[in-house]
Formats: C-alpha cells, sequence, structure tokens
C-alpha cells in the first residue's frame, strides 16, 4: 500500500487522529553470506522494498498490532511482555519492545499499524526490517518524553537481541545493522565481531549494469534449525583452532592460517564449513576493493565464487536457488549471480547488462519454471537510506 492508503486504514481501524510513519527497509548482500555469526565482514545494502509501521501512543499501557494484510488485532499490555515470543504474528514487534523496556526505554501503551512490501519468506530480511521499523517507532516515542537521541547502532543491537533471545532465531547483526544504517547507493562494508564500518558506493549504473533480485517463490523452510546447525558446526571448528592460530573469532583467521591449521578440524563437516567462512571473509574484503575501482567485471567474478562456496561448502543454497544460479549464470550480459540472505530458498542476485535485462527476465524465468514448476518473480534493486520517519 501506498503511505497515504496506510494511514486512512489505521485511521479506520483505531480511530481518527495524528499518527507516525516509520520505515524499516529490507536488504540484500551483495557478498560475505554466514560469515557475520563468525565476526566477519559482510556487505550488505538497504533496499526500497520495506515495513511500513505507523504508530499511535495511547495512554492505557495495551499495545496493539495490526497489519494491513491480516486479519484481527494483537493485543499485549506493557506491564509483561514477556510472554509472546510463540504467537503466530507480532512475536518480532513486541521482542523489540520487551528488550526496549529492560534497557530503559519507558513504553507507553500504542496502536501500531504494519505494511509490507518484502515478499514473505524471500530472504530478504523482512523480520529486520519488521524489527528495526518497531525499535524507531518506540525510540521516538520515547524521545518525546526525554529528548533522549536515536542512535541507530543501538536500534540494530536491540532487533538482534529480540531476534535472538526473545525469538529464538540465533541470527548476526547484519540484518538489522543494514535495515538501520544503509545508505543511498553505498553497500556497508562492515566488521561484525566490532561492528567497524565503512560506506562504499556501488556504482554497476554509471558502468550500465542493473542490480536485479531474483525470488525462487520457495519459502524457506527448517531455517532456524539449519542455520543454527550451521553455527554450531562454525563454533566446533573455532574451538580446534583458536588456541593454535590465536584467534578471537573465526573469521579473523586467513586464507593461509587456514591452510596451515585445518588439520586440527577434525570433524569433515566442520572443516568445509570453516573453509567457507574464511575464504568468504577474504573475497568480501577483495570485492570491496574491486568496486572502489570500478571493476565491476571483476566484482561479478567474488559474487558467483561466493555462490558456489554456499552450495560446495556451507551448504545452504537447495535445489530452487541452484536452478536460479545455473539459469542465470548462462544469460548474456551477467557478470554475476549468487544467493542472498540465509539460503534454503528466498531469492539471489544478478547483476546484468542493461540492455540484457528483459531478456534475461524472459529466459531465466522459462528456464527455472520449467526446472522447479515455481514461477519467480523479479525485481530491480534499488539502493535506499536506512530506517527513518516519513513525515
Amino acid at each position: 500500500m501506498e503511505i497515504d492508503q496506510v494511514r486512512r486504514k489505521f485511521a479506520g481501524m483505531y480511530g481518527p487522529g495524528e499518527a507516525r510513519a516509520f520505515i524499516g527497509p529490507a536488504r540484500i548482500n551483495l557478498i560475505g553470506e554466514h560469515t557475520d555469526h563468525q565476526g566477519g565482514y559482510v556487505f550488505p545494502c538497504a533496499i526500497g522494498l520495506r515495513s511500513l509501521c505507523m504508530v499511535r501512543p495511547r495512554t492505557d499501557g495495551k499495545i496493539r498490532l495490526a497489519a494491513t494484510d491480516l486479519p484481527g488485532i494483537v493485543e499485549a499490555d506493557i506491564s509483561d511482555l514477556s510472554c509472546y515470543g510463540r504467537i503466530p504474528w507480532g512475536s518480532y514487534q513486541l521482542g523489540v519492545m520487551h528488550v526496549m523496556q529492560k534497557r530503559g526505554y519507558t513504553l507507553s501503551g500504542m496502536d501500531l499499524l504494519y505494511d509490507e512490501t518484502v515478499p514473505y519468506g524471500s530472504g530478504l530480511s523482512s523480520s529486520a526490517a519488521i524489527e528495526v521499523a518497531t525499535a524507531f517507532a518506540v525510540a521516538a516515542l520515547h524521545n518525546d518524553r526525554t529528548g533522549t537521541p536515536i542512535d541507530p547502532v543501538e536500534l540494530a543491537l536491540i532487533a538482534q537481541t529480540a531476534e535472538n533471545d526473545y525469538v529464538g532465531m540465533n541470527c548476526g547483526i547484519m540484518d538489522q545493522f543494514a535495515s538501520a544504517m544503509g545508505k543511498k547507493d553505498h553497500a556497508i562494508l562492515l566488521r561484525c565481531h566490532d561492528l567497524k564500518y565503512e560506506y562504499v558506493p556501488v556504482r554497476l549504473k554509471e558502468n550500465g549494469y542493473t542490480l536485479l533480485i531474483c525470488n525462487t517463490k520457495k519459502p524457506r523452510s527448517l531455517i532456524t534449525s539449519a542455520y543454527n546447525q550451521r553455527r554450531s558446526e562454525c563454533e566446533e571448528a573455532f574451538s580446534c583452532v583458536k588456541k593454535a592460530a590465536g584467534i578471537r573469532f573465526l573469521a579473523e583467521m586467513t586464507p593461509d592460517q587456514f591452510e596451515e591449521y585445518k588439520r586440527l578440524i577434525i570433524d569433515p563437516t566442520a572443516r568445509r564449513r570453516a573453509r567457507h567462512v574464511i575464504y568468504e571473509n577474504a573475497r568480501t574484503i577483495e570485492a570491496c576493493e574491486k568496486l572502489r575501482r570500478s571493476d565491476v567485471q571483476g566484482f561479478g567474478e567474488l559474487v558467483t565464487a561466493s555462490h558456489v562456496s554456499l552450495r560446495d561448502l556451507f551448504e545452504v543454497t537447495g535445489p530452487e536457488l541452484d536452478a536460479m544460479f545455473e539459469a542465470s549464470i548462462r544469460q548474456d550480459g551477467v557478470i554475476g549471480t549468487r544467493m542472498t540472505g540465509a539460503g534454503f530458498g528466498g531469492c539471489s542476485i544478478a547483476i546484468v547488462k542493461d540492455a540484457n535485462v528483459p531478456a534475461f527476465i524472459e529466459n531465466v524465468g522459462k528456464e527455472y519454471s520449467q526446472k522447479t514448476g515455481l514461477h519467480p518473480g523479479f525485481y530491480v534493486a534499488e539502493i535506499e537510506d536506512g530506517a527513518r520517519e516519513i513525515k
């Protein structure tokens, strides 16, 4: 929905009166996948797809949540927000509020209405978009009462804590950080160990390329258990090499160090997971250097190598993402393509010469559908600013 439509729906649901609108963008990760939970570098950007949170304070301590595409209203009370982690919808929002309340933010009652343009289960981090939009809305109301400045990095960390501890998804910081801290036409080179970051211009348009999002339309399934398992395997690898290599986190190890100490990782699965993390971290650093030099061809080659590693070493792609990859890489004008996000379905990205975009969409859509029986979606990825209030 357009924002004015959401405002009208809010008034129809909760009654007349001024409401404020906050956006939490979705994100794509250009390269650096499954390195964030091991302290490594990632390279995400915020995009135009978003979660919109319309909010108005109440005076009775009641929280009411609704969505434009779902029936009913979820109700909670600010006196106890600890028990909503397993509800069908609303746990992400209430989890953020619970963490903020524990960290000293003053909560009033509030009416909230959410509108999403992020395809559900697409791997573009609709959960982080919802969490960050909620955090900015609550922080703004808190700011009205206290004058406390809004700290986007703090809100990203709060959103991650809510997803880890309240919802039970043991994610890294990348998704929430990208949603909170995005910058138009830039990606963020973020070192997840200490949140050191810098903005790197993404000049694909200037060089005649379009960044496409390719939605497999395969919702991610069993992602929580599989994701947590991959993290556990990485931790096992780290425990085997940390003392000998003198490292504080797995992604601190260089490829040369890995080759020297890999024999200490006895379990072959854990060794493969570590190989991906360490070499992907090095690829991410190199990829940013390619972009700084406007070497988009070299950048694209590293993007493609990332998918191969995620497929063969980290094993998080699956038949649909691999079918999309194989169809995409064969097209004229494609210089790089890979899955983006946690995997097991969702989306990939492709860097395509402008003139070849229509043929790419037609050819890949046809080939992918013939192979999987699913009908994909394609979107031009516009790199946008991070979370913000819409006046």
